[in-house]
């Protein structure tokens, strides 16, 4: 047992996180950390996006907003 969970440290730490080791040593801090950026720039337009078509859903006025739209409530 204990060498299937040494594989599975084997497997992520010297084969699916070798690129985090060249970031890892860099000098430069935004460069370091490009991989955080490019995930917080992907976030922020799905984030817009979202808001943008719940916006566009809410002007065509499909909604039910009456208090029995819901059983719920």
């Amino acid at each position: 047992m204990k060498a299937f969970f040494e594989g599975i440290q084997d497997l992520f730490v010297n084969g699916l996180f070798w690129p985090y080791d060249f970031f890892r040593f860099m000098e430069n801090w935004w460069t370091s950390n490009m991989v955080n950026w490019i995930f917080a720039i992907l976030g922020t337009i799905a984030m817009v996006y979202w808001i943008l078509e719940l916006r566009k859903y809410d002007a065509s006025g499909e909604e039910d907003k009456t208090i029995t739209a819901h059983s719920y409530l």
